[in-house]
């Protein structure tokens, strides 16, 4: 029987990539997304993966919506944690509300979106959960103290799951990716665009594609024994 995988944010850019690998992989796939139903529409009729709405930012909407898929494909074995957003400003121009936001969706968003699978990943004695972080919650960015905070939260989150699940048959493991080309990388002006690769060792962007091949691993057998663990997929351009 195929393991049953959920995606947060997964119609969408890096999200959808990794949905679309996990399905072709085996995994019965459920994508949730937040607002843009005429794109969550188009990549369901693009490629069969059931889709779900509802806001991370929302306990009781997550644990609806997971209860939803669950109901739709079975009991959950993967989840990726992928949804995020970014309300960037300079640290003196950053109002609360951007400050709220951020941490509502990326950092709340991932205790939301993993909490009402964990009990029973511990029952079944299986689980791999999967955040995506980003090269920013290791470096940190100018104009991104809400999203580098986040990012490097889930870092602690990760490492944390990892000792209480390891025991359980369970693990927990992050992606931090740097910058790759997705359609809100590619609308940064092409001046801006070319300082950031510039930047980067490997002289390109990443592809979403090849994040997705790192959560297939991570979501595999094959990575059983690896726990706590992160892996920076960026180029070059930053080493931990």
């Amino acid at each position: 029987m195929a393991r049953v995988a959920l995606v947060t944010g997964g119609t969408r850019g890096i999200g959808a990539a990794i949905s679309t690998k996990l399905k072709a992989e085996g995994y019965e796939v459920a994508a949730s997304f937040a607002g843009n139903e005429d794109a969550a529409a188009t990549f369901t009729a693009e490629t069969g993966i059931q889709t779900f709405k509802w806001n991370v930012a929302d306990y009781d909407a997550s644990t609806a919506g997971i209860a939803a898929v669950e109901a739709a494909l079975g009991p959950i074995d993967v989840v990726v944690a992928n949804a995020g957003i970014t309300r960037d400003a300079p640290f003196h121009k950053m109002t609360p509300e951007q400050w709220h936001e951020v941490i509502d969706t990326n950092l709340t968003g991932v205790f939301n979106t993993v909490h009402p699978v964990w009990p029973g990943m511990r029952e079944r004695k299986f689980g791999r959960v999967i955040v995506i972080s980003s090269i920013n919650g290791q470096k940190g960015q100018f104009a991104q103290v809400n999203y580098a905070a986040t990012k490097a939260g889930d870092l602690g989150i990760v490492k944390s799951l990892a000792q209480e699940g390891a025991r359980a048959g369970i693990t927990a493991n992050a992606i931090c990716p740097g910058y790759i080309a997705t359609e809100m990388v590619m609308a940064i002006p092409e001046e801006i665009r070319n300082k950031i690769v510039a930047g980067i060792p490997a002289g390109r962007l990443g592809e979403p594609e090849e994040i997705a091949r790192c959560v297939a691993f991570l979501a595999s057998d094959d990575a059983g024994f690896m726990n706590g663990s992160t892996i920076s997929a960026n180029g070059a351009q930053f080493f931990v």
